[in-house]
């Protein structure tokens, strides 16, 4: 394995802080730089936020850990009909964090070298994008889902707004491409068209979250990505493990699939895993409202109304089954890896930490090991 790059976010954000000017040198070859040229300019543009907003410094002291994550408004928008009334002293708090989301989206997609237009972005990109973006037009409205997201019972509502399904609550393996309308599916103009026009939402999740949630359901119960993704992950860094020896790739542990990721290129990883950023390009489309997982069933029902869809139309329980990712949990896994994976790890995701302002992870040697 190549020497891995230094952590250049941690950096950048106390040179940001000194007011220091800022050099990055990383090192040249092959993997670094196809590492870099995906990492590169995340880590400037959160030099811009952390030097304007002071975002990072209210992160580590834990000025947003306690507060409710309010839905913004991309590009500092605001909605007409309010559906919320909250109590005076979270509603303040609410407010703010509203407010950090809304300028640091203002400020990371007001720089140079952002997208500013669907047309802006690359090939790859682009087709990323609108293969992830759901059209409805009966109530003229566009969602980019976000696998790990609560996007299956999305796609649910969707198919119950375009009658396909008769109900949320209908027992079925959810197909997630049969009766969906994709913003793919359309020519330049029509899509310009519905991009003006509608009403444009996703939603949002705490980045490392997000992470084990996929490796716990991919690795842990679907064969498929076992044998597509974990053989091969096995046999690339499972120290001693012999390449000619068979694996099922239903033990991946979760170093081993942090590893996989440093090694990924963020816009071809698989869109389980990619960014949130790199999935529907915030900056490309000015959504008009960005929901957080935290708040599922509030901003859920914000959205069903603020798109009119019929009062029998709800958005769906989440199933006996499933096993949510608590604190505990995810403070174990993230305990479990090298510190120094951690950080290196950080900059693929920064973007979606910053933008959605999510507070970084503390895997300090005192933090884990209460």
């Amino acid at each position: 394995m190549p020497p891995r790059k230094q952590n250049y976010a941690l950096k950048t954000a106390n040179a940001a802080r000194s007011g220091s000017v800022i050099n990055f040198r990383p090192p040249v070859s092959s993997i670094s730089l196809r590492r870099n040229s995906a990492v590169l300019p995340s880590v400037l543009t959160f030099a811009v936020i952390v030097a304007s907003g002071g975002l990072l410094l209210m992160i580590e002291k834990g000025m947003l850990n306690s507060m409710e994550t309010p839905p913004p408004r991309a590009n500092g928008k605001k909605l007409d009909n309010q559906v919320r009334h909250l109590d005076p002293a979270v509603d303040v708090e609410s407010q703010f964090l509203q407010e950090v989301r809304n300028r640091t989206i203002r400020t990371v997609c007001g720089q140079k070298n952002m997208p500013h237009s669907v047309w802006s972005l690359s090939p790859l990109q682009r087709k990323t994008l609108l293969q992830h973006i759901l059209v409805n037009d009966e109530h003229r409205f566009l969602y980019c889902y976000v696998p790990k997201v609560a996007c299956s019972n999305w796609k649910r509502v969707l198919k119950v707004l375009s009658g396909a399904l008769a109900n949320v609550d209908v027992k079925v393996k959810m197909d997630h491409r049969a009766d969906l309308v994709f913003l793919s599916d359309f020519p330049p103009e029509e899509i310009r068209y519905r991009l003006q026009h509608y009403f444009k939402f996703l939603f949002v999740r705490e980045p490392m979250a997000r992470l084990l949630s996929a490796y716990r359901n991919k690795f842990g119960e679907i064969e498929a990505y076992q044998r597509k993704y974990g053989v091969e992950i096995i046999r690339r860094y499972r120290k001693g493990h012999a390449k000619d020896v068979a694996s099922a790739g239903d033990d991946v542990t979760f170093t081993e699939f942090v590893r996989y990721l440093l090694d990924e290129d963020p816009e071809r990883m698989n869109e389980h895993w990619m960014p949130i950023y790199n999935l529907c390009q915030p900056c490309a489309i000015g959504y008009d409202f960005i929901g957080s997982y935290e708040r599922l069933e509030s901003d859920a029902a914000y959205v069903l109304e603020r798109v009119g869809a019929p009062p029998h139309v709800r958005f769906p329980e989440r199933q006996t089954w499933y096993k949510p990712v608590t604190k505990e949990t995810l403070h174990y896994y993230l305990c479990s890896v090298p510190q120094k994976l951690l950080r290196e790890l950080l900059p693929k995701y920064i973007l979606d930490f910053s933008l959605f302002s999510y507070p970084l992870p503390n895997t300090t040697a005192e933090h884990c090991r209460h």
